[in-house]
């Protein structure tokens, strides 16, 4: 299974105008097929992110929120459209071209109740899929996410997710990327008890039985940067034997 350019037989990816620099996620495990696509897709202008898994590719769409994906469905460890689900279980809007060998009707309809936006199958010509990457940004790019377009809002936080930036009422918080995520996610389900099992599949994109105390480090990093009584009140209750929840005057003792 690989790639074939039917453009022009010259080897070389159009060059299409990107959607204001726009930022892609290219998920494949074959090596050919990631490296052809992200070199043609670096030279029409994007910026290129990896994964050749679908471990990989959770990790790297929470990191680095692409503004589309395009995803191999036949992957190692979790397929396509699993990752496709969580993805927008978590309420991550990034679109989605799925990447498939199969082209018959219920594998394409599978792809697009997934969450796909579009659907392109294998062998594929580099033209296309630079056209159908900018077909899919000019229709998707700047569609509003869960709570608006790129920021995220909970009582008096708000998070910028294109600049990376924190504030709460007006004042800014440094995070350490993993801080960023946890709050991120936190934000994306307010008032919602999260366990801790959840939490390092979402954010650490962890899955073993191991010591999970790096959740309630991690949530004490965060109580600590956000404040507590002098700037609001606490906002992250933790709920004994159960989790933690974003909450607005959530008090400090566990309940």
């Amino acid at each position: 299974m690989g790639t074939h350019n039917d453009d022009d037989g010259g080897g070389s990816a159009p060059r299409l105008a990107p959607e204001a620099d726009a930022r892609l996620l290219v998920v494949d495990d074959e090596p050919y097929i990631l490296d052809t696509l992200t070199t043609a897709l670096r030279f029409i202008g994007y910026r290129v992110e990896t994964a050749a898994s679908g471990h990989q590719a959770l990790r790297a769409a929470r990191d680095a929120l692409p503004d589309l994906i395009l995803l191999d469905i036949m992957l190692p460890d979790l397929d396509g459209l699993e990752v496709a689900r969580r993805l927008r279980q978590e309420g991550l809007d990034t679109a989605v071209i799925f990447l498939s060998a199969r082209d018959e009707r219920r594998d394409v309809v599978a792809g697009l109740r997934a969450g796909g936006d579009d659907y392109v199958t294998k062998p594929f010509g580099l033209e296309e899929v630079a056209a159908r990457v900018q077909a899919v940004l000019r229709r998707t790019r700047g569609r509003p996410g869960p709570t608006g377009p790129e920021v995220l809002r909970y009582a008096d936080l708000e998070m910028d997710l294109d600049a990376r930036r924190v504030t709460r009422g007006g004042r800014e918080v440094e995070l350490s990327p993993t801080e960023f995520r946890l709050l991120r996610y936190l934000m994306l389900h307010p008032e919602r008890v999260l366990t801790r099992a959840q939490l390092l599949e979402h954010v650490w994109s962890y899955h073993f039985n191991g010591d999970d105390t790096v959740v309630a480090t991690y949530v004490s990093y965060l109580r600590r940067k956000l404040g507590g009584a002098a700037t609001g009140g606490e906002l992250i209750r933790t709920r004994r034997g159960l989790g933690y929840e974003l909450r607005a005057g959530a008090g400090t003792g566990d309940e």
